[in-house]
Order: C-alpha cells, then structure tokens, then sequence
C-alpha cells in the first residue's frame, strides 16, 4: 500500500454520508478528498467491484479505489494475484496527459536561463539541477538543435540532488551571462562544474527556492523534466531523460543533420 498522507488516512473511512455529497457525480468518499485539497482526476473502472478515481495530491498523482457501495475508499497501489501492479498504468497515463495552459505561464514566469536563438521558432522548458549528469545528457543531446537555432531550451534551475546545488544555480541564475555561464559549467561538468559564489545575494537564492517550488506544484520528482509542445500544441511532459522518439518529440522534429 502506497504511504499515505495524513489527510488522506482520514478519508479512508467514511461513516456519515451528506446527502449534499450524494447529488454530485462524485461519491462522497471521493469527494472528502477534495475538500481536503485532493484534485480530482479521471474515472476509471478497476476489479473487484471497486471504481477508481485518478488524484492529485501536494504534487503527487495517486489511484483511488472506492469500494462497491461507495462508502469507503482506499489510496494507493492495487495489485492482482499475479503482483502485477495495475495503478501504475493509470497514473502514468494521468501523468501524460494533456496539461494546463496555466502550467505554461508559470514556466514562462519562472527563473531560467536561455539556451538558443531569443527568436527560435520552438521553445522549451527543462528543469535542471546542476549536479544531475541526467541533465548534463539532455544539455549534450540537444545541441544539433539548439545550435540549428530551431529552438530555444529555457533552463530552470532547480537545487535538489546535493547541499551545494542550490548555491550553484543561484550561482549560475545570478552571472553576468547567465547563458555564457552555463555554458561553461556543461564544458566542466566532469570536473565539478561551477563553484559556487560565496557571495550570493538572497535574492538569487531566493530564485532557485521558488523554481524548486514550482518543481513541487507542477508534481516533478526528479530531473530532468522537460515541458513542451505537441504537434497539436498541447503541453507535455517529458519526465526523465529523453530517449529516441521522446527526444525528437520534445525537440519538435529529428535531429537537424
């Protein structure tokens, strides 16, 4: 059973049933979770008499099953007798889908760092730690296009792998040219990359604070993790590493020979 937060454990069970609850599409176990912040998601049919419901919850997508006479509900991962995993499906496919048009103005009103031609024709949005050497890929493997000048990478600089990787991208947020700058750091990756300033104003740290936080908000886990468009100009998420297919996606076309 996946850890539960502790709103959620108090929705597990619900003796008392509003008939306001009632009226609504939303059985009401389902319905307490959203009273307690919980985003509702899609419905979908699962075994066992249950109906389950796509979460979101502090950042995080999650399966809940109600059971079959909609009195109680339980969060988490439904296994069969095989120990198949049968939420993970789900909540990939929820991960995936189409997102908000309001995710893209916060990524626009985020702190980043500009990799490419201000007038590229594409634009796209990578959450990066600079200690992560998943990132240091994404930055090698987009450089054909990149330097094409087809499209413009906005780094957000996050800090969240080690102690120092705050102050390095604040560090990196805060240069002269923080383009320049970021720049060399990939050319030094393999030696450490930046160092930090021992000056940083908080200001500039405050700058990485609320790129992490928005990290959260938008339910990112691990970097790097980068938004962009789909040929129908829909938002996704590339979570990870892009590979292959994922990364001509992400880059809007194959590698520019």
């Amino acid at each position: 059973m996946h850890h539960l937060t502790r709103a959620f454990l108090l929705a597990l069970s619900l003796g008392a049933i509003s008939q306001t609850a009632l009226a609504q599409d939303i059985p009401p176990p389902i319905k307490a979770l959203q009273d307690r912040g919980a985003s509702i998601g899609e419905r979908f049919e699962a075994p066992g008499g249950l109906t389950g419901y796509t979460v979101s919850f502090q950042g995080q997508t999650l399966a809940a099953y109600v059971t079959e006479d909609g009195t109680h509900v339980v969060v988490g991962t439904l296994l069969d007798e095989a120990g198949t995993n049968l939420s993970q499906p789900v909540i990939e496919s929820a991960e995936n889908a189409a997102r908000p048009e309001s995710e893209w103005d916060a990524l626009s009103e985020a702190h980043w760092i500009a990799d490419g031609e201000a007038d590229a024709d594409r634009v796209v949005y990578a959450f990066m730690d600079p200690n992560c050497p998943f990132c240091h890929r994404f930055y090698e493997d987009s450089r054909d296009w990149v330097e094409s000048g087809q499209i413009q990478i906005r780094h957000i600089m996050v800090g969240v792998l080690r102690e120092d990787s705050l102050p390095k991208s604040a560090t990196l947020l805060s240069a002269d040219d923080p383009s320049t700058a970021l720049a060399q750091h990939e050319a030094n990756f393999d030696n450490g990359g930046v160092t930090p300033d021992d000056s940083l104003t908080d200001e500039a740290q405050t700058q990485v604070q609320q790129n992490n936080e928005l990290m959260s908000q938008l339910g990112i886990r691990g970097t790097p993790s980068v938004f962009y468009r789909t040929e129908d100009g829909e938002i996704a998420l590339a979570r990870g590493l892009p590979r292959d297919e994922t990364l001509d996606a992400v880059m809007g076309g194959p590698r520019p020979e």
